[in-house]
């Protein structure tokens, strides 16, 4: 239960503050202008609360705070740690499909356009994100015939700047094949300065440009120069036509729209660039926390734009409602963009039929959700309470965790750990362990080992609290283990020693799929269509799948271990630059100890053990030294 603190000790100025468990998780994370006023709301009558902020308020075990100079302090520190520990009171925005950008790597010394997924990373200019992979293809296709940069992977343009000749989109005047120095880089970064321009929305200059080439190619009989450069406008033009129109033409903005009820929302958002649509993004918030539409607005705004680059803040946001304190978003908006920002709410004119069409587009998104909501949500419950009837469980087993052991006749041993919560993976708290004391095929000791590791860090954790990694932090409901009997017997004299009887433990036997309990000679027979024998299974096959990746991968490892690694002096740079230089072991060792001693970043003492090591232990004769 919530233990209030003292009077007079919480501070009355901005921060923010944090509720724990007893566990020492972070379950909340909220801001405050005054943390005295706010947490003091807290610890009224629980009857007067919110539901949700009672079940959090129940949940928790101690609050703690950290103080800032200002809201705007406050506000990105609240940010931060819910990144951070992700807390299962806090709104979540989860994507409801992963979208993907148009991006141009602007890290590199010949900078490429590609599709990219997932997690933007510094570097690398980003455009859209766009509703399909096939909308930015087609998109790009028609821009290289005016910007032709590369679009290959690094591998196959080392490649090919090792053959000294380019590939086949060099010849169909799609790339201007940097890979060959057939353009040198000032040239190379006219064009990719080019088509960032454009892609961000200024087309006018590009077409203007291209029109003047093309009537003084004209001008000059240069007939087939004149042809390309009316192909290169066409596909321009055509490229322009696929990005709507819906502003003036150097409005910068983007457009939230919401759908929500009392347990989800839907969020679309348009991106509008020089008054065209060059992107749209839907998400789904899991309205864990109680929130008015302003609120949630805010919330919104907060994790969109948290960790976006300068160039992705646009000067205005239209929403459908100002969020509380629209002064300190604005200014939360403005350090990211590095200049004002506008929140508003349209009351008319094309601003208010855009931010309509964009809650339209949320709506039926929301329709959809909510159907498969439905669907998905009932039949996880059902699967929870049948398991939970044919085990005998105290509780559904919201965390399910199961444990496989896998080794290559006693070789490699490894294990791993697999989680289901709510009766759906959680990757991300997916574990694996390479078997410190390996005493040949012997898995009970493997077992016996993983468990013991994974349970006593869960108490180190919990006795630490929030100091800790926090990577084994929650128990599980449910322990399940991949064997029968004797690897049950295992899991159970852990738990005992460790203090943990009262985690539920049971061991699912491949060869009959039987389910053994502790205590219990006969195992219990599950019948084979019941979704509770289904999701054990789901849990062992994922558990086993993971096991064996990671042996595969250490095995693999072990097996391309080049001849090089055990060079004295030769470090991960030094080979890595070595095989980029000459291409393969094989023409390394074709080279004479000379060569390799001319290399510059290599010193001779090191190459001459290079050369030893290549060449069966013998050295340089004297006279090349």
């Amino acid at each position: 239960m919530l233990t209030r603190p003292p009077a007079g000790t919480i501070p009355d100025t901005p921060g923010s503050y944090q509720f724990k468990d007893e566990h020492g998780r972070v379950i909340y994370v909220g801001k405050a202008k005054s943390l005295r006023s706010r947490l003091s709301n807290y610890f009224g009558t629980p009857a007067t609360l919110p539901l949700r902020t009672r079940q959090m308020v129940t949940a928790a075990a101690t609050v703690e705070w950290i103080e800032v100079r200002n809201e705007v302090e406050a506000l990105f520190l609240e940010y931060n740690l819910i990144k951070e520990h992700h807390p299962r009171f806090n709104i979540r925005l989860k994507d409801d499909k992963s979208y993907p950008f148009l991006a141009v790597t602007l890290d590199e010394q010949w900078p490429r356009a590609m599709v990219m997924r997932g997690a933007k990373r510094k570097g690398v200019r980003y455009f859209g994100p766009y509703a399909h992979a096939y909308a930015i293809r087609e998109t790009l296709d028609l821009l290289l015939r005016t910007f032709p940069i590369r679009t290959c992977t690094n591998g196959k343009f080392q490649r090919h700047e090792r053959l000294g000749r380019p590939c086949l989109y060099a010849h169909i005047e799609k790339c201007a094949a940097p890979c060959v120095q057939a353009v040198d880089e000032t040239e190379y970064r006219v064009l990719v300065d080019d088509m960032l321009a454009f892609l961000g929305g200024e087309t006018e200059p590009v077409v203007a440009r291209l029109e003047h080439l093309m009537a003084e190619a004209a001008d000059d009989l240069e007939f087939e120069r004149a042809a390309r450069l009316r192909d290169q406008l066409l596909s321009v033009r055509k490229a322009i036509e696929r990005q709507q129109m819906v502003g003036e033409k150097q409005e910068d903005l983007d457009v939230i729209g919401l759908a929500e009820d009392e347990l989800e929302a839907s969020v679309q958002i348009f991106f509008v660039r020089r008054g065209r649509v060059v992107g749209r993004k839907g998400l789904v918030v899991d309205k864990v926390e109680d929130v008015e539409t302003p609120a949630l607005v805010a919330r919104v705004l907060e994790q969109l734009y948290g960790d976006a680059a300068p160039e992705d803040v646009p000067r205005e946001v239209l929403v459908p409602e100002l969020p509380e304190d629209r002064e300190l978003y604005e200014e939360f908006l403005a350090l990211v963009r590095g200049s004002k920002v506008h929140i508003r709410v349209p009351q008319r004119g094309e601003k208010r039929a855009l931010l309509e069409t964009v809650t339209h587009n949320a709506t039926e998104a929301f329709a959809r959700h909510r159907l498969k909501r439905a669907s998905d949500h009932n039949a996880r419950a059902q699967t929870l309470t049948a398991l939970q009837e044919a085990l005998g469980l105290p509780e559904a087993p919201l965390r399910i965790e199961c444990f496989d052991i896998s080794n290559l006749q006693g070789t490699e041993i490894v294990a791993s750990m697999t989680v289901l919560e709510d009766a759906l993976p959680k990757r991300s708290e997916y574990r694996r362990f390479k078997i410190r004391h390996q005493l040949g095929q012997d898995d009970f000791a493997a077992m016996e080992e993983v468990l013991t590791r994974r349970f006593r860090r869960y108490l180190d954790e919990r006795d630490e609290g929030a100091r800790s990694g926090k990577r084994f932090s929650y128990p599980p409901n449910l322990l399940v283990i991949d064997g029968g009997k004797g690897q049950l017997g295992v899991a159970v004299r852990v738990l005992e020693d460790l203090g943990l009887e009262d985690i539920s433990v049971v061991g699912l036997a491949k060869r009959f799929e039987e389910v053994y309990r502790p205590g219990e000679s006969e195992p219990i027979r599950i019948p084979r269509d019941s979704p509770a024998l289904y999701l054990l299974q789901q849990v062992r096959d994922e558990a086993h799948r993971f096991a064996i990746t990671y042996h595969r991968s250490l095995r693999d490892k072990k097996l391309t271990a080049s001849v090089l690694d055990d060079v004295p002096g030769l470090g991960p740079t030094r080979r890595t630059r070595l095989l980029k230089q000459f291409g393969s072991v094989k023409r390394l060792r074709e080279q004479d100890a000379e060569a390799l001693r001319g290399l510059s970043w290599l010193p001779d003492a090191v190459a001459d053990d290079l050369y030893a090591h290549l060449h069966g232990g013998a050295r340089p004769e004297a006279n090349d030294r």
